[in-house]
């Protein structure tokens, strides 16, 4: 028994150190945050708050993980987001197309949970949210005169990327979140579980130099590296077994704090902040046959709660300065995000169980945002997944999950119609992706 605990505390110690190496990002699905978390709940649309399958209550319902039992569960997603953005019918010279790069991501997630006793125990859940990353070619658009990108940045000469600035457009955004979990049963079908967020986060933009004009702090808009920040929040959740059938589940999440991005406190509102915002989630699971049961999770994410990602790029309006970087200055203008997410699973025999499922969101981004939002693309809306679990002969397991999310484009007025007496044309940006997991677990 001893040597199993040193075992167990060397691999969480580990992944640890590869959740911190290997940046969890481009998770652009629900906004900036995963369809799902755990390679279960991916094969179920994300379905997840009523379940106990796994050891990611941290990120989903933390009163799930005293069902759980003695678990560990380490997985990696490749991750395949296509984007691309376009400016069209300009009567200036900026009309424009670029491809983004940056198309493979591997994003890794553990899982562990250990019963103290029979009512309570104590895990620890490691994921990643991202998706606010993009790596636009430059040079789409050429010098001209009047009313071109020339009269946008400081330093004109071109060719200049799809935002008027210099050399590649982009931007990398990710956090990672360690949650510790204590989950306690405080009967036979009602349990309460509580995970302390713990987050990290680092953030790049290159390519912005078309509004330095705008920013209250040009020298820490663009191009100035990566930076980083940690934070803090909390997720507290209930999960209940109404009857033998039925289980439902809630669990939320306050907006965790973080430090402000000082090299961006020119891009971001208020002075370089960037958080996560409130998020909370309700969920029902039903056992429809002794082998089949149906989950259905309704999911809102508060952006509008984060005004670097909230506040609308229309702030201000028309030329006034210094609209990049106060508490009210331009941000992405994303909604707050309503997520409803359905799946299956199927016990097919005692070795295999298989899974599907879908899930549908509202778009955070409007026609209004498009321009500040080519280098944050997060306009997918529908998700459909599949999965399995194959129980090996030693009862650990091996589990898949498969997602695509089709493509969807949203097209607005370019922001640049503000400054060029409405002559900018207008704007389209699109995506979709596809992932597929895989994931190794086994009772301790």
């Amino acid at each position: 028994m001893k040597k199993q605990k040193v075992n167990t505390q060397k691999i969480i110690v580990a992944m640890l150190v590869a959740g911190g190496l290997v940046s969890p990002t481009a998770h652009a699905t629900n906004g900036y945050f995963a369809h799902g978390y755990g390679m279960k709940a991916k094969g179920m649309g994300g379905a997840a708050t009523a379940m106990a399958n796994d050891t990611f209550g941290g990120a989903n319902n933390p009163a799930s993980m005293v069902w759980v039992g003695n678990r560990i569960d380490i997985g990696v997603d490749w991750f395949r987001p296509i984007r691309s953005s376009e400016r069209s019918t300009t009567d200036v010279g900026l009309n424009g197309a670029a491809n983004s790069g940056s198309e493979d991501f591997a994003i890794p997630e553990f899982g562990y949970n250990r019963m103290i006793n029979p009512n309570m125990s104590l895990g620890l859940t490691v994921y990643g949210n991202g998706g606010m990353n993009t790596n636009y070619p430059g040079g789409q658009l050429p010098s001209g005169g009047p009313n071109t990108c020339d009269g946008f940045n400081l330093n004109p000469g071109g060719p200049y990327n799809l935002l008027c600035g210099d050399g590649r457009l982009g931007i990398d955004m990710m956090q990672l979140i360690v949650a510790p979990t204590v989950s306690y049963k405080f009967n036979e079908t009602n349990s309460i579980g509580v995970s302390p967020l713990l987050g990290y986060q680092r953030f790049r933009a290159e390519g912005l130099q078309g509004f330095a004009q705008f920013s209250a702090d040009p020298s820490n808009l663009t191009n100035r590296g990566y930076d980083s920040s940690t934070g803090y929040g909390v997720r507290v959740g209930w999960q209940g077994k109404v009857s033998n059938i039925i289980t439902l589940g809630a669990a939320y999440s306050t907006k965790m704090d973080y430090g402000k991005f000082d090299k961006y406190k020119g891009l971001f509102a208020e002075q370089g902040g960037f958080d996560t915002p409130e998020n909370w989630n309700l969920g029902i699971a039903i056992k429809a046959t002794p082998k089949a049961t149906v989950a259905v999770d309704y999911q809102q994410i508060n952006y509008s709660g984060v005004n670097s990602v909230g506040n609308p790029s229309t702030n201000f309006g028309g030329t006034i300065p210094l609209s990049l970087g106060p508490s009210n200055g331009r941000g992405f203008g994303w909604e707050d995000v309503k997520v409803w997410k359905l799946g299956a699973e199927y016990n097919y025999s005692n070795e295999l169980t298989l899974r599907a499922g879908y899930s549908k969101n509202n778009n955070p981004i409007t026609s209004r945002d498009v321009t500040f939002n080519i280098i944050a693309p997060g306009v997918i809306t529908d998700h459909y997944t599949l999965g399995f679990t194959y129980t090996l002969a030693n009862k650990s397991e091996v589990t898949m999950a498969y997602m695509h999310a089709q493509e969807n484009t949203v097209t607005g007025r370019s922001l640049f119609n503000t400054w060029t007496g409405g002559t900018s044309g207008t704007e389209k940006i699109k995506m979709h992706q596809d992932t597929l997991g895989i994931a190794y677990s086994w009772k301790l």
